[in-house]
């Protein structure tokens, strides 16, 4: 879904009202999309399929680049397409665009979520191999001495299962 035309760095102006109906079934689209790609992540993420979400990259990308695009460009014709398309529509936008600011939080906790137990694991694991790297012995009571952990050899992890 290509983006309306706009100068580069600065939006243009919206100045007919197809030109305004345009815009605003273009914004409508592409973050009916966007949000549709975001729940396909969360939901990749949450069951463990990372690297089939990470597929998604690049098309969440181009997606969330033409939805700023088109977001900036309403912004700056703000007033025209309030008195075009009227106060209602722009409610129906403004409202999904809180519910994209929802499922967005919601993904940024899974992330985090999945950040944070890959970390545990990586971390477990590094531990578990420095202390059996660590000779066992026996002080001269015949006690297990409390042994010092020395860093293990670094951990090299292949990311292809």
């Amino acid at each position: 879904m290509p983006a309306p035309a706009a100068t580069p760095g600065a939006a243009a102006s919206v100045t007919s009202a197809s030109e305004a109906e345009q815009l605003f079934r273009h914004v409508s689209n592409v973050l009916d999309a966007l949000s549709k790609l975001i729940q396909q992540e969360t939901d990749l993420v949450r069951v463990g399929r990372l690297a089939e979400a990470r597929q998604l990259e690049k098309s969440k990308g181009d997606l969330a680049g033409s939805y700023v695009a088109g977001a900036m460009r309403m912004r700056g014709s703000q007033g025209y397409l309030k008195r075009v398309l009227g106060p209602e529509r722009l409610g129906v936008l403004r409202r999904s665009h809180e519910a994209f600011r929802t499922l967005i939080q919601t993904n940024m906790t899974v992330l985090a979520t999945a950040h944070s137990v890959s970390e545990g694991i990586i971390r477990g694991l590094s531990q578990e191999l420095s202390r059996k790297s660590t000779p066992q012995t026996y002080g001269a009571n015949g006690r297990a001495s409390v042994a010092r952990y020395a860093p293990a050899a670094p951990l090299a992890i292949s990311r292809k299962l």
